[in-house]
């Protein structure tokens, strides 16, 4: 994935600056709110505390909030940028406990480098969270500031540039060793790096059976052994009596290579020296210490993890601090200790071995992931994740005798973690994931529009399409150059240039003969081939591209009309649908009709409803619907409230097995309690609705542009549906990440079909 600097910079800058904020979770319109929420009424939690320092938990939202906290003295690969340089990592960090695990979080930047006034720092400011999450401290400073920490502090504590990869990888450990029939206590691993993240895997391995003996270390000066003068305490711990200098000898007949160091460390002919099924873990990053391919070539049997996205078993820290934190709040830890950290390795170890999801599946575009050499750890999109690590880290702690606040009824918990995740929230994460896997040729009719020119230079670089641009091949140069874009090899087409003069006629012709009887001449036909969205649409028809985005500078029903013309509607569809997906916290929420038709019948209602649920059931998402409208059951009359009726009796009847009730106002939709108290009977009793149909275009327009200018959701589409190839239509001022995703699922529209 390529990240251009400017976009970088952008991403951070553009809107609120950086990418976290604090957001009220009580009532505030009032006087009398800001009472209670201030002055006088805080008083009384505050006099709570004061009798019982636990209250906190009840009372405010340190039990849901971690500080991750740096100096800066390591941040990333890039080295000591101090504290202040830090702080978009920290950021970074947060939302990442944010999106993973919905855990609040405070970034701190600590400028301080010696040990003690770090610690005191911290402990100062420790009564604020539940937790202290400590981020890019250099070796050995960080060993001492968390040993440190724990010590002084009850609440959990855990360097994750320690622990993190440490748990990860000794959980991919433990599944390599048993596909390749090893036990640990007979393993010999050879170490390539001494850092913090290096002493914390080779801790925990031992913790989990490994013989120290059969641990050998190298740092920049070659094989630690008890021979050297020159090694720290931490060093020291894993001294060596073996007779050896460098990798080359310490490689020979080794069943692992774990390498937290540098590119280009381990070579071709130092994995063939390694014994029968040899595991490498090559975690350097962004470049491993023996690249893929190199290692495969090299052995047949080797089994392969690194820390990139692109390659199988990827260890990436997020598979684990999220849960761990998430469980050890949960419970009101008093530490992270090294039984719940086993837990989360064993955790993490038993769900790569558990049948994977289909949505696991999609999200990687993958047919059938199962345990095996090219998955030993879960991926990072997997949803079960949170409800795998987080509880088995809360039992541990409990039954390791930190937990202030056991839990009692554990299905409920689970219950509660998949409520407090939503069950899609990684929608638009997983439809990236399938775009990339497969990647289809896209026509960008406004490509003379700086935000297209920037969204093909994105989805170029990410693999997810291969962009087509229609305009003057003058201008796109210019703007290419002006905005530093790396576009040059892309096909462009002019239709208004004599250069496609041949390929006008050509399109016009099969123009004609859709339209010849529909008001168009042959001269007319050809004629409006120099229009960008006929000349797209006709590059789709034809099969010159697979799918084609407009609409960003042009009226909607502008932009509609040739590609309806042009390509039309599946055979089977009476009436296509526009569909807004609301990508919230507790999951998606799809809206419709929201684009298309004014307003549609009852019998035009059920088709709506029937298309979109077959469209639902493409995110591998079960719908289910709520028909709307400003009467519950027949409490209101009116011409709407009776069409919506009549939609729903005949969607019982002609589809049975579809969840589907109303008419219903949206707030009885959407809130189960309150539908339950009062229609009981309803169909869409004790279900999640996920969609909404309104009984018009105006209400579902309004509805989901209100709901866009809050500013509270993500919003994907609109998503036509019914066309017979892909046609995807831009809302006029579209942002850059707004295009770019919806290339991506005009990329997945033309997978499926």
């Amino acid at each position: 994935m390529k990240i251009r600097r400017q976009e970088a910079l952008d991403y951070h800058s553009q809107g609120r600056p950086g990418k976290i904020e604090v957001v009220p979770s009580k009532p505030y319109a009032t006087q009398r709110d800001l009472s209670l929420a201030y002055s006088p009424g805080v008083a009384e939690p505050c006099l709570e505390i004061q009798k019982d320092p636990k209250a906190n938990y009840k009372y405010t939202a340190k039990g849901n909030l971690v500080a991750v906290i740096s100096n800066g003295t390591a941040v990333l690969g890039l080295g000591n940028l101090g504290a202040e340089a830090s702080k978009p990592v920290m950021e970074g960090k947060g939302l990442l406990f944010k999106i993973f695990a919905d855990i609040d979080v405070f970034d701190i930047e600590v400028d301080a480098t010696d040990v003690e006034e770090f610690v005191r720092t911290v402990k100062n400011i420790a009564p604020t969270f539940g937790g202290i999450n400590l981020e890019d401290i250099k070796a050995p400073e960080a060993f001492e500031i968390e040993r440190r920490l724990k010590e002084e502090l009850n609440i959990p504590v855990m360097h994750d540039d320690q622990h993190g990869t440490a748990i990860i990888s000794s959980a991919a450990l433990l599944n390599a060793l048993k596909i390749t029939k090893r036990k640990i206590e007979e393993t010999k691993i050879v170490v390539v790096g001494a850092g913090a993240s290096a002493i914390s895997c080779s801790k925990l391995m031992l913790s989990l059976g490994l013989k120290k003996e059969n641990l050998l270390m190298l740092d920049s000066k070659g094989c630690i052994t008890k021979e050297r003068t020159d090694l720290n305490s931490n060093k020291q711990f894993f001294a060596s009596d073996r007779k050896c200098s460098t990798l080359d000898e310490a490689i020979e007949g080794a069943d692992v290579f774990l390498g937290l160091s540098r590119k280009g460390v381990l070579e071709a002919e130092m994995v063939k020296k390694m014994a029968k099924d040899p595991i490498i873990f090559a975690l350097a990053n962004p470049d491993p210490e023996i690249a893929y391919e190199d290692a495969i070539n090299a052995r047949e049997d080797v089994i392969m993890a690194t820390g990139r996205s692109d390659h199988p078993n990827q260890v990436n820290n997020v598979l684990g601090f999220p849960y761990i934190f998430r469980g050890a709040l949960d419970v009101m830890a008093t530490e992270i200790n090294e039984e719940m950290k086993l837990a989360a390795v064993k955790a993490i170890a038993d769900l790569a071995q558990e049948p994977v999801p289909e949505e696991v599946n999609i999200a990687y575009d993958a047919k059938n992931m199962i345990f095996g050499k090219n998955y030993i750890i879960p991926k990072p999109l997997d949803f079960r994740l949170i409800t795998s690590v987080a509880p088995a880290v809360a039992k541990a702690a409990m039954d390791s005798g930190v937990a202030q606040n056991p839990i009692e009824d554990w299905d409920a918990y689970r219950h509660r973690l998949d409520e407090r995740m939503g069950l899609d929230n990684k929608l638009i994460s997983s439809i990236m994931q399938r775009a990339a896997k497969n990647p289809k040729r896209v026509v960008f009719a406004e490509a003379d529009h700086p935000k297209i020119l920037k969204a093909a230079q994105i989805v170029r670089d990410e693999g997810i399409a291969v962009p087509i641009l229609l305009g003057k091949r003058r201008v796109l140069e210019q703007m290419m150059e002006q905005y530093s874009l790396d576009l040059g090899d892309v096909e462009i087409y002019d239709p208004r240039s004599d250069e496609f003069k041949e390929k006008r006629i050509e399109f016009g012709k099969s123009f004609f003969e859709k339209r010849n009887r529909k008001g168009f001449t042959i001269s007319e036909a050809r004629k409006i081939m120099r229009e960008r969205n006929y000349f797209g649409a006709m590059m789709v028809e034809t099969g010159k591209a697979d799918a084609l985005i407009s609409g960003l500078s042009r009226n909607y029903p502008d932009t509609l009309r040739p590609a309806l013309q042009t390509i039309g509607k599946a055979d089977d569809v009476e009436s296509i649908v526009g569909m807004y997906v609301l990508i919230t916290k507790k999951g998606p929420l799809f809206f419709a009709d929201t684009t298309v038709n004014m307003n549609p019948t009852a019998e035009e209602l059920v088709q709506i409803t029937a298309l979109v649920a077959e469209g639902i059931k493409r995110f591998r998402i079960e719908p289910k619907i709520a028909l709307l409208s400003y009467s519950n059951f027949g409490s209101s009359k009116g011409e709407d409230a009776e069409k919506v009726a009549k939609a729903v009796k005949i969607l019982h009847k002609e589809h049975p097995d579809l969840k589907v009730d109303g008419e219903l106002q949206a707030n009885f939709a959407l809130n189960k309690t309150l539908l339950k108290e009062n229609f009981p009977f309803s169909k869409l009793v004790d279900e999640k609705v996920n969609c909404l149909i309104f009984p018009n275009l105006a209400s579902g327009n309004i509805a989901y542009k209100i709901i866009q200018e809050m500013g509270e959701v993500e919003l994907l589409g609109p998503i036509l549906i019914g066309m017979k190839k892909p046609v995807h239509v831009l809302q006029l001022g579209s942002s850059v990440r707004e295009i770019v995703n919806m290339i991506a699922l005009a990329v997945v529209d033309a997978q499926t079909r």
